[in-house]
């Protein structure tokens, strides 16, 4: 039963990484909190232990998601290159920082994080997408320095980094479905460095948890990662007949789903 639940969740969020170029870890996150709690885990390392294993489904979820985009020609490499060194590095670190922190501390910081990123999304309008049209990125150590704040983020928030890069790349006139495309890619190295730090981090904490290295769940990965590896190119081809605006608010719409379920688990 437990194994069929987490091929559900990864039909789910495979769909929702090639979509909107998240990862998936926004639909991954709140699902496994719900599974883990209800298989009697710790409350003290429930959130730990769904943030680790999204991570490391991200790095299934991500490659299938990249290489859909790819092929679309929505991946910006060069601009990959800036970001991913520091990303990688941003996240291992972030999440020794994670495993410091309560799970009702962390329940309520990605609250309130994901609703200010959605909120910043729905506010921008189409006025100030025209307006950022001729902006260029910044340069490369510039880049280099926010991958790095974006991995931090990502570790702490268990989201693949999709919910800073997209709106960080759209802000300087990067059309959505290259946002998208180029998050999907950096969501790699994010996974990998994250998942590997919940691990090591998880396993100096030495956490009592059955069938699991660290805060990384091992059954949950194999069965998420299984099905979101097939769902996530069936999100990015659905990402490419949408229009920008559309895609947008709807990823925004999400993350206030999101958001107001993890305030309210924190504050309940």
């Amino acid at each position: 039963m437990e194994l069929i639940i987490f091929f559900i969740i990864g039909a789910i969020a495979g769909f929702a990484a090639g979509l909107f170029g998240v990862g998936g870890g926004t639909i991954m996150v709140p699902l496994l909190f719900i599974v883990f709690t209800q298989m009697g885990y710790s409350a003290d390392t429930t959130m730990h232990l769904a943030l680790g294993t999204s991570l490391a489904t991200i790095v299934i979820t991500s490659i299938s998601s990249l290489m859909a985009h790819n092929k679309n020609g929505a991946v910006m490499w060069p601009v990959f290159k800036n970001l991913a060194p520091g990303m990688a590095i941003g996240c291992f670190f972030g999440a020794g920082i994670a495993g410091w922190l309560s799970g009702t501390h962390l329940q309520i910081i990605v609250g309130t994080f994901l609703l200010w990123v959605a909120f910043t999304m729905l506010t921008g309008g189409k006025k100030r997408v025209e307006a950022n049209a001729n902006r260029s990125l910044p340069s490369t150590p510039k880049q280099l320095g926010a991958g790095a704040g974006i991995g931090v983020a990502s570790a702490i928030f268990g989201i693949g980094g999709g919910s800073l890069t997209v709106p960080y790349l759209n802000r300087y006139g990067v059309v959505m479905q290259k946002a998208v495309g180029t998050s999907a890619a950096c969501g790699l190295p994010i996974a990998i460095a994250g998942a590997l730090g919940f691990m090591i981090f998880g396993l100096n904490e030495q956490v009592d948890v059955p069938n699991a290295i660290g805060f990384v769940h091992i059954y949950a990965f194999l069965g998420i990662g299984t099905m979101s590896f097939l769902t996530a190119k069936l999100g990015a081809k659905a990402a490419h007949t949408l229009s920008p605006q559309l895609l947008k608010k709807s990823f925004a719409w999400l993350l206030v789903i999101v958001s107001i379920f993890f305030l309210f688990k924190a504050l309940s």
